[in-house]
């Protein structure tokens, strides 16, 4: 685990944030997207707690925080609303997804 926050950290922080609040937001109440939204939030807690028990297992929580934001893309890939100009909130957070994807790919440590 890194032992000072960077600017990367708060990207990610910023980013996940922003797709947990869209996924809350998109359809409510559909459970769902809570869902979704309350996964990105535990995520993010697991990835930056400095706790005992999610240091030792921070490389697993790592792959697993890459691997929900690519099936969420994914998901969004197979069934989301990808009309002009409705779905366009669709677009926006899926930009934001493959951002996280890619500071979380350029945070994994050696």
């Amino acid at each position: 685990m890194k032992n000072k926050f960077a600017t990367r950290d708060l990207a990610v922080i910023l980013l996940t944030l922003a797709t947990s609040f869209i996924h809350f937001s998109l359809l409510f109440p559909d459970p769902l997207f809570i869902l979704n939204g309350l996964g990105f939030l535990a995520l993010l807690v697991l990835y930056y707690l400095p706790a005992n028990l999610t240091l030792k297992y921070h490389n697993l929580i790592h792959s697993v925080f890459i691997g929900y934001t690519i099936i969420t893309i994914l998901a969004w890939i197979a069934i989301g609303n990808k009309s002009w100009p409705a779905g366009t909130l669709g677009y926006i957070t899926v930009i934001i997804e493959i951002a996280l994807v890619i500071l979380l790919f350029l945070d994994r440590e050696s």
